[in-house]
């Protein structure tokens, strides 16, 4: 079982699966929602307020659901996997009430997301390592994205991909095999 690191369901356990996903480990999701906490403080820029959070190949719903349990009003999650599917919608109603979060059965790789982005202000993008190239979804996203919206990428160290002209990256770390990198609008 995973548990949630931080905000009011602090330590409460989420269901996994054991094929199909790899979530976030706790250390990430630490690291991660320090980093953009800290980096919102310093720009003046309330992440929570309102704001939704983008969980892209969401998995068992882990960075979403922590998001939640750290303030966040809402999530939608993208998932295509029907039996990942089960375990979120599980996981979701554990922890969220009903029109807290929406899950979309969409292939991300192929999307050209037809959700509103206004309110959203952080976006976590973790595709299987080495399977994707994010070029296009990253390209489509920096069209869409509200001013001052954070993407986090969590990808292996052997992915490689472009950031689009109009994001900047302003922290990037890295995990053992795992590059973290957090780009936003400039």
């Amino acid at each position: 079982m995973i548990r949630i690191t931080g905000g009011k369901f602090k330590k409460k356990r989420i269901q996994s699966i054991s094929q199909f996903v790899r979530p976030t480990s706790s250390l990430k999701r630490e690291a991660v929602f320090s980093i953009v906490q800290s980096y919102c403080i310093k720009n003046n820029y309330d992440l929570f307020e309102n704001k939704i959070i983008l969980d892209l190949f969401a998995g068992i719903g882990t960075i979403g659901l922590e998001g939640i349990s750290r303030g966040f009003a809402n999530v939608i999650f993208y998932e295509n996997n029907r039996k990942v599917l089960k375990i979120l919608e599980k996981n979701c109603e554990t922890l969220c009430s009903k029109n807290q979060y929406k899950i979309i059965e969409e292939n991300i790789i192929l999307s050209n997301f037809t959700i509103d982005f206004k309110n959203i202000s952080l976006i976590y993008i973790d595709p299987p390592y080495e399977k994707y190239n994010l070029n296009r979804l990253l390209l489509i996203l920096s069209k869409k994205i509200a001013e001052k919206s954070i993407i986090i990428t969590e990808t292996s160290i052997n992915d490689v991909y472009v950031v689009p002209e109009k994001l900047k990256l302003f922290n990037k770390k890295r995990y053992g095999r795992t590059n973290i990198n957090f780009l936003t609008l400039f």
